[in-house]
């Protein structure tokens, strides 16, 4: 099987039908639909959107809270001016595992809902007719899968989700579907690497095909082609490149040929931008020049649909990000739908790209961090379930690095968020980790992982395989929150003195720091979830981080309200949003437009 991430295009040789639109679909509570053959025939089946989360969708509890097996049933048709070439199917994601069958023959297998897959089906389907398509999903936790979590039964027989994390565990086909005619022999990846050059730039590229015959890559400037090169490696020479910055996006594009004499086997079409991105004397530098990081851990999250991809609500989130000056955001809790980072690279953003390694601890209530400091060992990386996690972890990583390489804005990958790394097992684990990323990617960018509050620069075992160091902090929240805003001022400082004397010259950004914030609430004086209390710990927060010279970057939690598991501890979600659910503004977003449309962009740079 030829597998490939490239994303879909239609070129000269590749033809796409999108598939999304309103499906059938059944729960499974007993799993028997496999027996039964809903794969031929999905009974009792009702109406169902993709791409979306289907939760948000009912109205009765149960199928909003529905844990277990569920099905999709469509049909889609093959032109048989399409016989001879391969029939592959594309599913952006299906979360969190799932079995897809054709004309009721199972024809692929995956685990792992944030990232794409294919399954070839040239000899499964009919021509000239229509085809029945069928995926059986599911969307139980586990301790070996990415998120972790587990699943429980109630008393009544039903299953329920119960996550390690801190978000809703949404659930469906949640991106763009496509069915491609592909040719036998075929592109299958690329990747590229840059250099600046006194004339221009160079670019390093590596072609993967299936076949022996030769290949050809050209850029282009719009319809002026400005290199050339031969072979499946070779290197682009471009005078008087124009380089991809920070809201100053330029794009060129990328042209791969396969050739049989004067015939083109096959042709694939890619955008790329020209930059390069490293860490050098503390700082964090785009195109040799600095750059303070400046923005948002974000969700895949909206009314109605869920984590379902929604272009309109991709498009308003980036011109919230452009108006409040925000240059970067990380993609927590897990890879996105690939239509953000071709947006991202459009408009010029930066981004942390995170595999979807979150909920290794114990116990969500541990993001209280109740007992700050204590260095509490709980083993969670020394479990019999260790070994499988890790596979699964590696296979993620790797799937993520391959589809995301060539994005000019990814510019680090983030490799966990909040693990337990004070025990034993840590190192052991996070090492294979690292030095998986650093082997894939091509570009060698840095890495990263999201350090937890409980895990001090005395206590972390993880950290020093990190290229740079993201904390997440709360400091005047779950920790001295309230009147105890000054005392917390204080602890911060004190936490940040030792891990100046662990970064060794690396940078440290804050990948979350922020308060929850019912919006319209205000109170004077301040009280913890008011308007008030919000900025006044953002203005604290803030000052600690200019403080100190090798802060070089602030990620606020959350960029918008976003959906979790009910609770005590949660009001109908996480409020800790700068814009309401609905991407409107709350008081906090105007403080943020002014301090970040103010700073500049190589904010701190070093003194010479």
């Amino acid at each position: 099987m030829n597998r490939s991430l490239l994303y879909p295009r239609a070129t000269t040789t590749r033809r796409l039908i999108g598939l999304d639109g309103m499906w059938r679909f059944s729960f499974d509570p007993e799993s028997k639909g496999v027996e039964a053959g809903w794969a031929l025939d999905l009974p009792s089946s009702l109406s169902m959107p993709v791409p979306a989360s289907f939760c948000d969708l009912f109205t009765d509890k149960a199928s909003r809270e529905y844990c277990g097996d569920f099905w999709y049933e469509t049909s889609f048709f093959v032109p048989a001016e399409w016989s001879g070439w391969d029939i592959v199917l594309r599913f952006g994601s299906v979360t969190h595992r799932a079995r897809v069958f054709v004309n009721g023959v199972e024809v692929a297998q995956h685990e792992g809902g944030f990232l794409p897959f294919d399954a070839t089906v040239t000899n499964i389907v009919r021509y000239n007719q229509f085809n029945k398509l069928s995926v059986l999903a599911n969307n139980e936790l586990s301790e070996t899968m990415l998120p972790a979590g587990t699943t429980c039964t109630l008393a009544d027989g039903r299953k329920i989700a119960a996550p390690y994390f801190d978000f809703y565990n949404y659930a469906g086909i949640h991106r763009p579907v496509w069915l491609m005619a592909l040719p036998k022999e075929r592109v299958l990846d690329y990747s590229t690497r840059y250099r600046l050059t006194e004339t221009g730039a160079e670019i390093d590229y590596t072609v993967s095909t299936n076949g022996p015959h030769p290949v050809t890559v050209e850029l282009y400037d719009g319809t002026t082609r400005v290199a050339e090169s031969s072979g499946t490696t070779g290197t682009l020479v471009v005078k008087n490149a124009r380089l991809w910055n920070v809201h100053a996006a330029y794009l060129y594009d990328l042209v791969i040929r396969i050739h049989e004499g004067s015939a083109v086997v096959d042709e694939y079409l890619d955008r790329i931008g020209i930059r390069t991105f490293e860490i050098r004397h503390g700082r964090f530098l785009l195109n040799g020049s600095p750059v303070y990081l400046r923005g948002f851990g974000r969700h895949e999250d909206a009314d109605i649909r869920g984590r379902g991809l929604d272009l309109p609500t991709v498009k308003r989130d980036f011109e919230l990000m452009k108006w409040i000056g925000a240059n970067c955001f990380r993609t927590s809790h897990y890879p996105y739908a690939e239509e953000i980072y071709q947006m991202a690279d459009e408009e010029g953003f930066l981004i942390i790209d995170e595999v979807p390694a979150v909920g290794f601890m114990q116990s969500t209530a541990n993001f209280l961090a109740a007992n700050q400091g204590n260095g509490r060992q709980q083993g969670f990386f020394e479990k019999e379930t260790t070994p499988a996690l890790l596979k699964n972890h590696k296979a993620a990583l790797t799937d993520m690095i391959d589809r995301d390489k060539n994005h000019p804005s990814v510019i680090a990958w983030s490799l966990l968020n909040e693990p337990q790394c004070t025990s034993a097992g840590t190192e052991e684990y996070f090492k294979p980790l690292f030095e998986l990323a650093r082997r894939l990617d091509p570009q060698k960018r840095p890495r990263t992982y999201t350090v937890l509050m409980t895990s001090l620069p005395d206590t972390s075992k993880g950290q020093r395989f990190a290229d740079f160091v993201s904390l997440n902090r709360y400091y005047g929240w779950y920790v001295l929150g309230g009147a105890g805003l000054a005392d917390a001022e204080a602890a911060f400082h004190h936490e940040m003195d030792g891990w100046a004397k662990v970064l060794h010259g690396r940078p440290l950004i804050f990948t979350e720091y922020g308060t929850d914030n019912l919006s319209g609430a205000h109170k004077l004086p301040s009280v913890m979830w008011s308007a008030e209390y919000q900025n006044e710990y953002l203005e604290m927060t803030h000052a600690v981080f200019d403080h100190y010279d090798f802060v070089q970057g602030e990620l606020v939690w959350n960029f918008a309200d976003f959906q979790t598991t009910e609770g005590i501890l949660r009001v109908d979600g996480n409020k800790k949003g700068i814009f309401t659910r609905q991407r409107q503004p709350k008081d906090a977003a105007y403080l943020f437009r002014k301090r970040w449309t103010t700073l500049p962009v190589d904010f701190k740079k070093r003194k010479k």
